[in-house]
């Protein structure tokens, strides 16, 4: 017996140790950044396009048009966490997406001029953020440099800030270097704006049960991922950068903390937000008001926002909002409005119905639909799982902007760009601060695609349709309640019962992907310093994915009267300005791949790293249908309502279709007798054309208006790329136009 006891002890001690070791991540592998194809680009055509793009300016009648270059500076490789989820064969992901492939992706699959590298600076440990720089170096070295360049790769990362209320809730900021040769020892990440709150990693042991229930390949690369992410130290949060000592993670709560990180490392750099509007994790309630106090934004770092990206629109500024929150900070749900109905307001209704189909008075009905609302509003972004059971149907267009162009998730107003340039900031009454940015978009692609949006399709690879199924995968995501109780769930509920990376709606926002956007450059040449040069001067834009062209200009600013200032200037006047703008729709793309991508990658990595799919652009342009012009006076005093500085569109003028392009020219008479500081920027409008995820939640509406049932794009089969009608569309950059003053 004693014998048999030790045996079994030697058993249990034996594989407990096999568990410890897969739980430490030794088993597995890190997926590293790979070699990109090191054969040119053809440069026919490259030429070719820089010779068609030069055709249209003069059809339009720009005389001497600068280079637009396209690119896309929001870009993930697999080294970003949620990225490496959606990778994993259990989540339907096809593995490691290296940097090296978005390299070879920008030059053949989407033949970009400029990318940049973006992955969550959270999961860059010493060892990747070694690799990224390493990689990103090599693309520029293949891709010939200089403005010889096929393409030209920044360097980056993400900041990404989530809070848990509006006030400790700042967002996402991608952070672009403009050299390759010195750069930061380490990326700066954003830290959680809970005191005390880390990254502490489980036990190996337990951890390591997740490899005895699957002991593939694919699990210990995920537990050998995660091991080192949640075993990186942070740094002394006291010293400064070049103090710090090596192998930490550098990480800080707010903008301006991070403005002042980069300061101390003193490369030129740039700082751009994205996903102001976005509701997945952007608290109800939250607006952009308190960016603007104090060192909270650094007009020479953040001077570029991202209008579009492949997590939708956040343009549009709307008068309602998913919560009220008053002076005290108290929120409260609102009424519905026309076009938009709050989700916590259909938590109660969800919660009245269940409770009237249980036999309960009407009086106790009300009751429970008034504490719904409450626990809704209280949960914040977890509110929807505060309804026990609650499915996509269940919550019909809840929280959506019904009226919006490819909104955002739970599309928030008060983060939405119009808004963000309209606020001013009063605490120094004789100088109030304003935003203001140059416009761009990008993808946010996380399979290290730059510039997904030239063709629509693929839905699974060329979106982030499969986030919330990788979520699950990696175990951020819980078994909900399923049972549809009559009455909702407390706050108290929730967080004895779901983990906090399973409270927002990760399965519904995944039917509102999209493939992304580009932003565009008037530069000077092809170089990586001509390119930073024109986004130092705000002459960019950004599209909703198409290789839109587009100028927009004052025709006279003061000074010489032969000059004309470009989208992103700011300038003074006390007279009418005049403004001129001319679009040039995309190239209609033919199937397949031009054959010099197939010389460069051949047919396998064609399929692997492209779709089977590339920018092959044919010679028949799209029609831009019309040219809109919103108009926005920034406010003049602290209570001056927002909505009313907003006037979108201002002007529309109609374009005759013809495929030349469209010009048009306006002034705005009111100028001078408003006296008002006063900024502008238009929209060009293509053709109607399918997009993938164009009608995310599909809704069947009746005679009222209201979503009565749901054909939603996470709904449909993976072989569903989930195509509806869409207006494709260009933003400028506004020009600033003062009153009387510089």
């Amino acid at each position: 017996m004693k014998r048999i006891a030790l045996a079994l002890v030697a058993l249990v001690a034996l594989f407990l140790a096999v568990v410890y070791w897969m739980g430490s991540g030794a088993a597995g592998d890190f997926w590293e950044e790979g070699e990109a194809v090191a054969t040119p680009r053809s440069a026919e055509s490259v030429s070719a396009g820089d010779a068609a793009q030069s055709e249209a300016a003069l059809d339009v009648g720009v005389a001497r048009p600068k280079q637009i270059l396209f690119g896309d500076l929001h870009v993930h490789s697999t080294f970003s966490p949620d990225a490496f989820g959606m990778a994993l064969p259990t989540a339907g992901g096809s593995g490691a997406k290296p940097i090296s492939h978005a390299c070879d992706y920008a030059r053949y699959c989407s033949a970009l001029d400029f990318w940049s590298i973006n992955d969550h600076a959270v999961g860059l440990t010493p060892w990747k953020w070694e690799q990224t720089v390493e990689a990103i170096r090599q693309c520029e070295a293949i891709s010939g440099g200089g403005s010889g360049a096929d393409v030209t790769p920044f360097l980056g990362w993400e900041w990404t800030q989530m809070g848990t209320t509006p006030d400790n809730h700042y967002g996402h900021k991608n952070v672009i270097f403009r050299n390759l040769d010195d750069v930061p020892e380490r990326p700066i990440a954003a830290a959680s704006p809970i005191a005390g709150d880390s990254l502490d990693a489980p036990s190996p042991l337990l951890t390591g049960l997740l490899g005895v229930m699957d002991p593939s390949s694919a699990t210990f690369d995920n537990l050998k991922f995660m091991r080192d992410i949640m075993t990186f130290p942070d740094c002394p949060p006291d010293l400064p950068v070049r103090d710090q000592p090596p192998g930490c993670r550098d990480a800080v709560k707010t903008p301006a903390e991070l403005y002042t990180r980069l300061d101390d490392w003193g490369f030129e750099s740039i700082v751009i937000p994205h996903g102001t509007s976005w509701g997945m994790y952007t608290p109800q309630g939250s607006s952009w008001d308190k960016q603007l106090v104090g060192e909270m934004h650094d007009p020479e770092r953040q001077t570029l926002i991202e209008v579009f990206s492949g997590h939708g629109n956040s343009e549009e500024h709307r008068a309602w909002r998913a919560a009220l929150v008053d002076a005290e900070g108290i929120a409260t749900c609102p009424e519905p409005s026309p076009g938009f109905l709050p989700s916590c307001w259909r938590a109660g209704e969800i919660i009245a119905e269940r409770c009237l189909a249980a036999g309960e008075s009407d009086e106790t009905c009300d009751a429970r639909a008034e504490d719904a609302r409450a626990n809704y509003v209280a949960a914040n972004v977890g509110g929807a799982v505060t309804v026990p059971g609650a499915t996509l149907d269940d919550w019909l267009d809840a929280n959506q902007c019904t009226d919006c162009f490819q909104p955002s998730f739970n599309h928030r107003p008060g983060g939405s760009v119009q808004y963000i340039m309209a606020i001013r900031n009063f605490d120094d009454p004789a100088n109030p601060r304003r935003f203001e940015f140059g416009f761009m978009a990008s993808s946010d692609n996380h399979t290290s695609r730059p510039g997904t949006g030239y063709k629509e399709y693929a839905r699974l690879e060329m979106t982030e349709a499969r986030i919330s199924r990788a979520f699950e995968s990696i175990g951020l995501r819980a078994d909900l309640e399923k049972e549809k109780l009559p009455r909702s769930f407390t706050m108290a509920e929730v967080e004895e019962s779901v983990p906090i990376f399973a409270r927002n709606e990760q399965e519904r926002s995944s039917s509102f992907f999209l493939t992304g956007g580009l932003i565009a450059t008037h530069a000077e040449g092809r170089g990586r310093d001509a390119i930073w040069e024109a986004m130092d001067r705000k002459e960019v834009y950004g599209t909703s994915g198409p290789r839109i062209l587009l100028w927009f200009d004052l025709l006279n600013p003061p000074g010489a009267s032969s000059r004309t200032a470009p989208m992103g200037s700011n300038v003074a006047l006390a007279e009418t300005p005049i403004f001129q703008a001319r679009a040039v729709g995309s190239f209609e793309q033919k199937p397949g791949c031009p054959e010099s991508s197939h010389a460069a990658l051949g047919p396998e990595n064609i399929e692997a790293i492209c779709g089977g799919e590339c920018d092959h652009p044919s010679d028949t342009r799209r029609a831009i249908t019309r040219i809109e012009v919103v108009r926005i006076r920034p406010q003049n005093r602290p209570e001056e309502p927002v909505s009313e500085l907003i006037e979108d569109p201002w002007r529309v003028f109609p374009c005759d279709g013809d495929l030349a392009g469209c010009s048009v020219t306006f002034a705005d008479p009111e100028f001078a007798t408003a006296a008002r500081d006063t900024l502008y920027y238009v929209r060009a409008i293509e053709a109607p054309s399918e997009a993938v995820g164009a009608d995310a939640l599909g809704c069947t509406r009746g005679e009222d208006g209201r979503c009565l049932s749901l054909d939603a794009c996470i709904d449909r089969p993976e072989s569903d790329d989930c195509l509806a009608e869409t207006e494709e569309r260009a933003w400028s950059s506004p020009i600033f136009v003062g009153f009387g003053r510089s």
